[in-house]
């Protein structure tokens, strides 16, 4: 896709996000969202995706998107870059399913 897009593994994307350095953005469907999600990630489900909602990313953050599969959020980053974003964008290698199978924390708020 470009330099600008990595695949983060769990254990990276676990790092950042309890050290307080991700901000979180959750590109799947509201009633997923609902099923389960990552404590503090910010729901722009693809369906209704405008890159002009995506929130601010601070100095020194990752931006990390996610989905089901990861499939969802790769489309969601060539959006972004076709709008010309110019952060870095990160996406979490195998999604939500993933992260339930290695066992990582999901909030249902």
């Amino acid at each position: 896709m470009s330099d600008q897009v990595t695949m983060v593994d769990i254990e990276t994307a676990r790092e950042w996000i309890d050290q307080g350095k991700a901000v979180v953005v959750d590109v799947r469907e509201q009633h997923e969202y609902d099923s389960g999600h990552i404590k503090g990630a910010i729901l722009l489900p693809l369906s209704t995706w405008d890159a002009d909602d995506l929130p601010p990313v601070p100095e020194g953050k990752h931006l990390l998107l996610h989905c089901r599969s990861a499939n969802r959020c790769g489309v969601a980053a060539a959006n972004l870059l076709e709008n010309g974003y110019e952060g870095h964008i990160n996406r979490l290698a195998g999604g939500m399913l993933a992260w339930q199978a290695a066992g990582a924390p999901v909030v249902f708020d």
